[in-house]
C-alpha cells in the first residue's frame, strides 16, 4: 500500500523519503509566478509576504489532472493507495483527488479527509504510512485513523486575523472581525466539519499560549502526549510554547517545526501553535 498526502500536513522531507510517502504539491500564487510549496523555504516564503505587503499571494489546490497523473504513477508499481489530504472543509484538495482517482482502473485509490490540518494532518499520514509498512490491513489502517481524528486537537493563536481575513479562510472567526488588529484570537480546527473556531481571544500573544496549554491539559488531564508545536516566524513563542507544556502536561514526545509556507499564505508569519494526540494511537507503530 502507497501513502499520498499534500504539503499541509507538514510533512519533513526525511519523514517522506523514510516511508516513502508521496508528497502532492499545493500551490503559492505570487505576482511573478506560481511557486510548489514544497519547494520554498518557510525563511524564504515570509521573507516575499513580507516584502509584497499589504498584498498577499493566494493559493491554488492541484488538479485532478495532476492527482490521476500520480496515482497512474504509483498503480504501476501498488494495486492500494491511501490518499489523506487536508480537511474539506478549509480546502477543496479532496475533490480534485476524489476526480483524479475516478480514472484510475488499476489499483484500489481510497481517499481520506483528515478533517484537519498541518500536525494533525501529520499524526494520520505518519501513522498510515507505518501502519503500511507493517503490513496492516486497510479496514485497520481507517480504524485507526479515524481514532486519531476524532482524539487530536489542532490549535493556534495568531499575530492578526489580517491574513486570513484576505485570504478568504475566515470561517466562523469572522465574530472577531470587528476588531482582527487588536484581538489575538485562539484557533482550533473543529472535529465536526473540520473548520476553523474560535476557542478564545486575548491582547497578547503570550498570554494566549499560556490559554492553549490549559485549554490542552483540560482535554486531556494526564494521558501521555505526542506534542507537535508548530509556528510560521515564532521560533521564541514556539519554544516558549513547549516548555509550558512540556511542565504542565505528560508529554512523552515533543517536536517543535515550521509550518508549511502554503498554510503560512493564510496566517501570516506570527502564528504558534500545537497539534496534540494521545501517544497510545501510535505507540504500536513505532
Amino acid at each position: 500500500m502507497k501513502i499520498v498526502t499534500d504539503c499541509a500536513a507538514d510533512l519533513p522531507n526525511e519523514e517522506l523519503e523514510a516511508l516513502g510517502i508521496i508528497q502532492v504539491p499545493l500551490y503559492i500564487q505570487f505576482p511573478e509566478g506560481e511557486v510548489n510549496s514544497a519547494d520554498i523555504t518557510a525563511d524564504e516564503f515570509y521573507n516575499r509576504l513580507e516584502a509584497m505587503r499589504p498584498a498577499i499571494p493566494s493559493t491554488a489546490q492541484p488538479s485532478s489532472g495532476i492527482f490521476k497523473e500520480i496515482y497512474q504513477k504509483i498503480a504501476e508499481a501498488n494495486k492500494s493507495i491511501l490518499s489523506i489530504h487536508v480537511s474539506s472543509g478549509l480546502s477543496g484538495t479532496i475533490n480534485s483527488a476524489r476526480v483524479g482517482a475516478e480514472h484510475i482502473k488499476e489499483a484500489a485509490v481510497n481517499v481520506i479527509d483528515s478533517m484537519t490540518l498541518s500536525g494533525g494532518e501529520r499524526f494520520q499520514v505518519l501513522a498510515a504510512a507505518r501502519a503500511a509498512k507493517a503490513g496492516w490491513s486497510l479496514k485497520a489502517i481507517l480504524e485507526r485513523l479515524e481514532k486519531i481524528r476524532d482524539n487530536t486537537e489542532v490549535i493556534y493563536t495568531l499575530e492578526t486575523l489580517e491574513y486570513l481575513a484576505r485570504g478568504g479562510r475566515i470561517g466562523r472567526v469572522q465574530a472577531l472581525m470587528g476588531s482582527m488588529l487588536k484581538i489575538k484570537p485562539i484557533i482550533h480546527v473543529d472535529h465536526k466539519d473540520g473548520k476553523y473556531s474560535t476557542v478564545a481571544k486575548g491582547r497578547t500573544v503570550t498570554q494566549n499560549l499560556g490559554v492553549i496549554v490549559d485549554h490542552i491539559a483540560e482535554m486531556y488531564g494526564a494521558i501521555p502526549l505526542w506534542a507537535t508545536v508548530l509556528h510560521g516566524r515564532f521560533a521564541e513563542s514556539a519554544d516558549s510554547l513547549a516548555k509550558s507544556m512540556t511542565e504542565r502536561l505528560n508529554i512523552k514526545k515533543m517536536e517543535i517545526l515550521r509550518i508549511s509556507p502554503v498554510l503560512g499564505v493564510h496566517t501570516g508569519p506570527g502564528i504558534v501553535g500545537t497539534a496534540v494526540m494521545p501517544a497510545e494511537l501510535i505507540d504500536d507503530l513505532n
